[in-house]
This record gives C-alpha cells, structure tokens and sequence, in this order.
C-alpha cells in the first residue's frame, strides 16, 4: 500500500506544506513516487541515478520533500493547480505504485500528467482510464551515438517504439518527449530528434543540462543561453512546420531564415516552458535572479523580439 508521495518543493509551497517564499508559483502540481533508494536506471546526468552520490533528494536542481499521501491529497486543493504531473523512478514495485496513486489522486478531478519509463500498450490504456491524458517519455539524450553512454541501461530503439505507443493509445500531441540540450549531442542531432518526434505525432519538452554534484557528468556545463534560445525557437518552428528556416554551417546552427512577418507571428511564449497544459516548471534548471532557461510566465515580448532577431541571419 502506498503511505508516502514526494513532492516539488515549489509544489510543496503552493500546497501549505512548506513554509517559504514562492517566486513563481507552479500552476501543475509536481509529485514523484516514493522510494526510499536510487533508481534502478544510472543515467549519467541524474541525481536518483543508482551510482549517484548525490542527494536523494534532487531532481535536477529541484528538492522533493516526502509526505503522507492522505496529507497530500487533504492539501493539493489549496494549490489552485490546473493538472497533476507525477514523476517516477524505477524500483522494482514502481508500475503497481503507480496505478495506486493514480486511483487515489483520481478523486481530485484533474487532468494528470505521467513520465515514465517504457511499459506496454495495456498499461499505457489503464494509466488513461485513471485520467491520464499525457505521457512523459524521457528520451533526453538527442544522440544515438551517445545514447548508450549517458542512459546505459535504456534502448534508443525501446524509446522510440515506446513514443509510437503513446502516440497510438492518447493520440497526435500526447507524447511530451524530454529532450535535454547539452549533453554533448550536436545541434543538427537536436533538429534531427525533434524533427523525428513531430513527424511520429508527439512533442517536445526541452530542458537545459544542469550539472548535479555526484552524478557522473557533474563536471559538465550547462549550454550557453545564446545556445538554448536557438534551440527552442528551432523546436517552435518545427512544431509549425517552418524547420526549412533553420540554417546550419556544418553541424551547428547558424542562424534562422524568417521574414518580418514570419518574425512578427512567433509567440513571446516561445522562450516559455513548453510541456503538457498548464505546466510551467518553475527553476527547474535554472537558478533564481538569473535568466531563465524556460521562462515560467510570459516573458515581455519586445525582450523576446530582441533576442529572436539576435538569432536571425543577416539580410
């Protein structure tokens, strides 16, 4: 029987269970399953990873607080949340924790939201008569030939026939594949995979690389920003279908072919966490009083116009 849920800290905030300042306030409710031990994957960037020193705690920069189920149920409420996201590690009771707590969070009414690793087409099918209707699939590393590396004990190939299914069982849009940049992939092997993913019926949710002291790439750096924001505007484009604007010079992007009106239409929410609706991940990657990675509001658009013709190649 499932006693114990973790929550995000900022989650935690909104809910009452914490008492501290709230930054920006999340508008999905972020949990995670209860282990009391490291995942039984060794993702090389992951703090729950099974060689990982880091604390047990982390999800990327994040802190995930353990609390009674009942106390959580009895609180969300306060938290105003638009949707339920609930994250999970692999353990080796993981799938039936999982649909216990669905069936118990069901009672709240919300949309809910499951990353997870992959499972068959008939658990994916019960998942969403417990009111999933997206599912996270944590492709993360962008690269085939890095793949094996940073997510040992993970298929390239498993990933993506587990998106297909997703894909098959919630429809066009459903799958949220987590990309993270800067793992040491290429920029044309972003553009690549998330061309893959729009073409197959998903979507992407990127994320910036945020190095974890006690994890095996603790000693990497995050991407530049200049970096990341042609990244996402390269995933805006190839959701629209406009991934003919993006230009490279070798393997790098150089810059985007757009014309004014092509500029004027792109919207100031494309620097924004981009994930399932109503998630807005606030600080996951980055650290308060800097710029955002993912932007967790609506940032002012002639910032964002700014930036976008930063990116633009000159005419």
């Amino acid at each position: 029987m499932v006693e114990m849920v973790r929550v995000s800290y900022g989650t935690a905030i909104a809910m009452g269970l914490v008492r501290a300042k709230l930054l920006a306030k999340p508008t999905t409710a972020y949990l995670m399953t209860y282990w009391p031990g490291k995942c039984l994957n060794d993702c090389a960037f992951c703090a729950q990873a099974r060689s990982s020193r880091a604390n047990w705690e982390k999800l990327s920069r994040v802190t995930w607080p353990a609390f009674e189920l009942d106390e959580v149920i009895e609180n969300l409420p306060k938290g105003n949340f638009s949707r339920l996201c609930l994250q999970t590690v692999d353990y080796p009771r993981m799938q039936g924790d999982v649909i216990e707590l669905l069936s118990e969070l069901s009672a709240l009414g919300l949309p809910a939201s499951l990353s997870i690793t992959p499972v068959g087409r008939g658990l994916l099918e019960e998942f969403r008569e417990f009111g999933v209707d997206y599912i996270g699939v944590g492709l993360d590393v962008a690269s085939e030939r890095l793949f094996n590396e940073i997510k040992p004990d993970l298929s390239w190939g498993e990933i993506w026939r587990f998106i297909g299914d997703v894909v098959r069982v919630f429809g066009t849009g459903r799958a949220l594949v987590h990309i993270i940049v800067g793992l040491g992939e290429t920029d044309r092997e972003l553009v690549e995979a998330m061309r893959k993913v729009y073409r197959i019926g998903g979507d992407v949710s990127l994320f910036a690389f945020t190095p974890i002291r006690g994890t095996r790439l603790e000693k990497a750096k995050p991407p530049s920003m200049e970096r990341y924001r042609r990244i996402q505007l390269a995933r805006w484009l190839l959701e629209k279908g406009m991934g003919d604007a993006i230009v490279f010079e070798g393997d790098s992007i150089a810059g985007f072919s757009l014309s004014e009106e092509e500029l004027s239409r792109i919207p100031a929410e494309v620097f924004s966490t981009h994930g399932c609706p109503g998630c807005n991940r606030p600080y996951y990657n980055e650290r308060p009083g800097k710029e955002p990675y993912n932007y967790p509001f609506r940032p002012k658009r002639e910032e964002v116009e700014l930036t976008l013709r930063g990116l633009l190649l000159p005419r």
